[in-house]
Formats: C-alpha cells, sequence, structure tokens
C-alpha cells in the first residue's frame, strides 16, 4: 500500500499539473524556433533538431525568464502546486539582476522538466493500456509488430512491461515534483539585498509601533491616572466644596478630551492620514499639563527656566512626554504626594529633574510593578534616540528621575 501512496495523494498531481503546465508553456516556443531554424541553409537533420528542439527553445525560454513578472508568476504557480517548501514562497517581482537570472534559470528547468514528463504522460499510458490486454486480445498484433513483437513472441510478460511503465512514469513524476518543491525557494526566493531591505522596513515598522505605543502609553496613561484622581478628588468634596468639584469636573473634561486628540493623532498615523494627524504637544503646552496635574490634588513644584521655549521642537515634543510620564509615574505609584520639577537649559543641554517621596512601587511594597512597568522603558528610549542621559531610582527617601538632552544632535 506504502507503494500505491502517491496515486491517492493530491499532492502528487498537483506537482503533475505544475509539470504539464510547464510542458504546455514549451509549445510556443518550439513553434517559434521552427519557424526560425525553417529558412537557414542546413542540410544536416541533426543541426537541425538540435536548433529547434533544444539550442533556440532553450535561449527564447530564458530571455523570457529575465522579464521582472516572471518570478512573480512562477512564484504563485509553485506556491499552489508543488507545496512543501515551495508553500511558504512569496510571490513578488524580480528586483534584481540576480533575482531575474536565478528567476529565468527556473523557467528553463519548469519548462524543460515539464515537457517530458508531459511527453511521457501522453505515450506511456496507451501503451501501457495495450501491453497489460496484450494476452486477451488481437487487436493489438499490429501495435506490437510496429515495436518489434512477432507473432512467435511470448505475450505473457507484456502486462508486467506495462504495469512497469506505468510505475516509471509515477516515480518520475513524483521524483521530478518532489524536487522541484525544494529548488523552488532557491530559484524564487528573496535574494540576499531583498532579504537585507525586508528586514530594514520590518525593522522601521517595529521602530514607529514602538513609537506609538510610547504615545499612547504617555498621553492616554496619564491623562485617565489623572482623570481618576480628579473624579476621586470631585467624589470626597461634592457636598462640602461644590465650587472645587465643579472645577474638577472640568479638569476630568480637558483631560478626556485632550486624550482624545492624542488618541486621534495615533490612529491617523496608523491610518496614514494627513488629515488625522495634529501637531503633537510640546513643552509650550507644559502649563496645561501642570494645571491638570494639581487639580487632581497634587502638590507640585515646578520651577521651569525662560529659556526653554526656544528648544529645538523635537527636544521639545520628547521632553513634554518625558516630563508627562514622570508626573504619571508619580500619581500611579506614590499617589498625591508632593512633586518636585525643575526643568532649564545649561550648557546647550535640557535638563529635567524630577522627584517625589517613595511609593511602594519605587521601594519593595505590595503595589510594584502597578501599571505595567513600561512608563521608564518608554522615557529611556526616547532619552536614547535623542542621544542624552538618564537616571531614575532612589535617592535617599525620594524617588527621582533625571534626564540630559543634548539641544544638537552633535552635542
Amino acid at each position: 500500500m506504502r507503494f500505491a501512496r502517491p496515486l491517492i495523494e493530491r499532492r502528487t498531481w498537483r506537482r503533475w499539473a505544475h509539470l504539464v503546465v510547464g510542458g504546455a508553456l514549451l509549445m510556443p516556443y518550439w513553434f517559434f524556433a521552427l519557424s526560425v531554424v525553417s529558412p537557414l541553409p542546413t542540410e544536416n537533420l541533426a543541426v537541425v533538431l538540435v536548433l529547434s528542439l533544444l539550442a533556440v527553445p532553450t535561449a527564447a525560454v530564458f530571455v523570457t525568464g529575465l522579464v521582472p513578472t516572471v518570478r512573480l508568476l512562477e512564484g504563485s504557480l509553485a506556491r499552489e502546486l508543488l507545496g512543501g517548501p515551495a508553500a511558504d514562497l512569496v510571490p513578488g517581482p524580480a528586483r534584481s539582476w540576480e533575482s531575474r537570472v536565478r528567476a529565468a534559470a527556473w523557467f528553463t528547468l519548469h519548462l524543460s522538466a515539464g515537457v517530458v514528463v508531459s511527453g511521457l504522460s501522453l505515450v506511456i499510458p496507451p501503451f501501457a493500456a495495450v501491453t497489460v490486454l496484450a494476452p486477451a486480445v488481437s487487436w493489438d498484433t499490429p501495435f506490437l509488430e510496429s515495436w518489434g513483437w512477432r507473432g512467435g513472441w511470448p505475450q505473457w510478460p507484456l502486462p508486467l512491461v506495462g504495469l512497469a511503465s506505468m510505475a516509471v512514469l509515477l516515480a518520475l513524476v513524483v521524483g521530478t515534483g518532489t524536487l522541484l518543491a525544494r529548488l523552488a525557494p532557491r530559484f524564487l526566493g528573496p535574494s540576499a539585498a531583498e532579504r537585507l531591505a525586508e528586514m530594514e522596513a520590518r525593522a522601521v515598522e517595529l521602530a514607529e509601533r514602538n513609537r506609538l505605543a510610547r504615545e499612547l502609553h504617555d498621553s492616554v496613561g496619564h491623562a485617565l491616572s489623572v482623570v481618576t484622581l480628579q473624579a476621586g478628588a470631585a467624589g470626597r468634596v461634592l457636598d462640602s466644596d461644590p465650587v472645587f468639584a465643579r472645577e474638577a469636573l472640568g479638569a476630568i473634561e480637558d483631560s478626556a478630551r485632550a486624550a482624545l486628540e492624542d488618541l486621534d493623532h495615533v490612529l491617523g498615523l496608523l491610518r496614514e492620514d494627513p488629515s488625522r494627524t495634529a501637531p503633537q504637544a510640546t513643552l509650550g503646552d507644559l502649563g496645561r499639563l501642570l494645571e491638570q496635574t494639581r487639580i487632581a490634588g497634587v502638590r507640585l513644584d515646578a520651577e521651569i527656566g525662560p529659556e526653554v521655549g526656544r528648544v529645538p521642537a523635537a527636544v521639545s515634543r520628547e521632553a513634554y512626554r518625558i516630563v508627562q510620564e514622570g508626573l504619571t509615574n508619580a500619581l500611579r505609584h506614590a499617589g498625591k504626594v508632593p512633586v518636585r520639577l525643575r526643568l532649564g537649559v545649561a550648557d546647550e543641554r535640557l535638563e529635567i529633574e524630577m522627584s517625589n517621596p517613595l511609593g511602594d512601587p519605587h521601594g519593595t511594597g505590595d503595589g510594584a510593578g502597578h501599571g505595567g512597568g513600561r512608563g521608564l522603558g518608554g522615557v529611556r528610549e526616547r532619552v536614547t534616540v535623542l542621544r542624552g542621559e538618564m537616571s531614575a531610582g532612589p535617592d535617599g527617601e525620594r524617588w527621582c528621575l533625571r534626564v540630559s538632552l543634548p539641544l544638537r544632535s552633535g552635542s
């Protein structure tokens, strides 16, 4: 049964179809070769046969295979019909001469193997049928005589010959199909340059995804932290201090609106929609951020140098997010504790220092790790991109975050 298994496997017949398609594609090249060779002034039959059946068709097939889209078509055909290793092919047009030459070599191999299998598929089944039936019928005599069997030859071995010829054809189909399936990735797969370009594109995509994740974490995460504290503060004083409760509710509305704007900005980047990509916040928007934090009940001691307004835009955007994340960490991990912020320019560098009394997550309490621990990682990524310096950790009884960013890339 193991020897008969290829007969019932769908993959065998799909690969046979792939080979037959190759044989069919070679026919126009043979007709073209005949039209080119026939007018030549030669009477040597061997030369005519070699030129018309081998040399001219092979050259024409190879030249055709150099067309970039041939790799796309052959890759799709191999992926669908050959299976096996070829199933992982990602079809695409050839983008370099190396890829074109490999695709042309594959195209030539496919058509050459296909015409052999196609020809045998037309000849062997009728031959096998006649030889298998030979001992039981008499109408096969003219056919057998044409192959050299005369009336005195014994016919009992003929069924074995017929079955053997079918077995050889099946083995040829299975073997050729398996070989082509293994060779397809080498001939039709991406070149080294294309793999490198794909890896670079993937790296750019991952970097962009990480940047968008930082944007969402910093902006929306901060807004939710502030809104949570503001809502709690408003609920506690709703009856005793309605003026403060009303102010807190207004701050909640502003925070939520700012979060929606940031979310809309990030979604616009994901959709590559220029109309939805609003300008990002900079240090010029720091006043609103600090005010929202104070309304949430945080005692914030902020000292902002006047030269901060002249910080380059790229540094200003990242610095705003760093301050935002620092405030978020203080709210999320230490609660409504006093926060001290110092922000200024010294020696062509933007210096940021934030500190607050230690809370459990910054020490060893039960709340350690609350919030996912992505905040400082995001800050570190921003600092690394700008070639800055960063330190974060306990300093006595306080948690300190210090960041130094060069104002120019060469600083």
